[in-house]
């Protein structure tokens, strides 16, 4: 009952601050920014909280951090990640992203928040108002960590190798939440345990030689040998895998050649895969190099294939007793919409932070759509959450997470 009372005093101003909320939330949503780029996001992000009292620092270039000290008392983190994706929006919302850069590349690409961290953002802005605005409900530090680069596996590895260690107290326990579409709206969900999976890009080059294509005897043709390890792939899954260790294997894109009747010479398969476990992903990645490896052999590759491994996404394993107080503290405040939550084949580097400091973590989904059947999928043109009751329990399940340890030691 202690944190229960902890938690309304602390979200007495929830509807108060809606329409600023709602406003800032459209704003965020209007300017979106690629991983590693987001250097307007971090910026806003500061002016704000600099508005309000609350101390930042940025960590890297476009990470931000803030801390609330308050006394003696645990020490609660909780990641939003910043960052948004090359995709045009085509949600239909008045306040759909209309802006456009270039990428690595040099190619314009339409640049939209198509998976809800604008969402985390104005969650995350939220709750360490709320904390900084209602001090005698709560004891202890609470930080707040705006990551960038989640969608390309950059943003955490680069906190940490920019010295988010050092810069910020040891939390006790290292929280996030995503909006997704696989719960309804205004629900929230966690899970104990494997949520989230690893995730690894592999990108392999293999090496034939070249002819003309009426002579192809003269050949080693790699978009033969390619052909035949796309297929080959598909049996790590099907028939060396037992059914309990889930894994997927995708091969996203063959490229070779650039003429009908010339045989190129070499080809490049990028790879995709996800296991809800280390050793299961070690054991596809062997697989993978045994199979092109042998299949380059059996074609008379002049030379061995390459590979090149990128994209790392750790897998998020919610601490057991972490996750199960989120999880209290959830049933306690939202009651029947503290739902369970079934594991996803998505990934996020959002553990790697948390390792680093070797922390216990909890993360948890957060419903955004009511009509979950026509719901688009994260990374959708369409991804644009309903803006309530998902921006107002965003910010209540930041504080409730919190507030397991934080009200607990009042």
């Amino acid at each position: 009952m202690l944190q229960l009372t902890a938690v309304q005093k602390i979200l007495s101003d929830l509807d108060e601050t809606q329409a600023e909320r709602g406003k800032q939330y459209k704003y965020f949503h209007q300017h979106p920014e690629l991983s590693m780029k987001e250097d307007h996001t971090a910026q806003t992000i500061i002016d704000i909280l600099s508005k309000a009292g609350i101390e930042t620092k940025r960590v890297g270039k476009t990470g931000v951090v803030a801390e609330i000290k308050n006394g003696e008392g645990p020490v609660v983190a909780m990641r939003a990640d910043i960052d948004a994706l090359p995709i045009k929006e085509n949600s239909g919302k008045d306040y759909t992203s209309t802006v456009s850069t270039q990428d690595e590349n040099g190619k314009t690409v339409g640049v939209s928040h198509a998976c809800g961290h604008d969402f985390h953002i104005s969650s995350l802005l939220g709750a360490l108002k709320a904390f900084n605005e209602h001090k005698d409900a709560w004891r202890g530090t609470y930080i707040g960590v705006f990551q960038p680069g989640e969608e390309t596996a950059q943003g955490a590895k680069d906190l940490v190798e920019n010295g988010i260690t050092s810069m910020i107290a040891k939390p006790d326990v290292y929280l996030g939440q995503h909006v997704l579409g696989a719960i309804p709206a205004g629900t929230v969900g966690i899970r104990p345990g494997a949520f989230l999976t690893t995730a690894a890009s592999i990108r392999v080059h293999i090496f034939g030689k070249g002819s003309h294509g009426s002579m192809p005897e003269l050949s080693v043709d790699p978009v033969v040998v390619a052909s035949s390890i796309v297929l080959k792939l598909q049996t790590i899954v099907s028939r060396e895998l037992a059914a309990k260790d889930y894994a997927i294997v995708t091969v996203g894109a063959l490229n070779a050649g650039s003429k009908s009747n010339i045989i190129p010479d070499d080809a490049e398969l990028l790879i995709n895969t996800r296991t809800y476990s280390e050793d299961t992903q070690e054991f596809v990645h062997n697989a993978i190099e045994r199979i092109v490896r042998g299949e380059c052999e059996l074609a008379r590759c002049p030379k061995e294939p390459e590979f090149t491994y990128s994209d790392h996404y750790p897998l998020t394993n919610n601490d057991q007793n972490a996750s199960l107080r989120v999880r209290k503290a959830f049933d306690e405040y939202f009651g029947e919409d503290s739902v369970d939550i079934s594991r996803a084949s998505a990934s996020e580097d959002f553990s790697i932070v948390a390792n680093a400091f070797k922390t216990p973590y909890a993360y948890w989904g957060l419903g955004g759509f009511a009509d979950m059947q026509n719901a688009p999928g994260n990374h959708n043109p369409a991804f644009a959450p309903d803006l309530q009751p998902t921006l107002n329990r965003g910010l209540e399940a930041a504080v409730v997470a919190a507030c397991a340890w934080l009200a607990s030691e009042k």
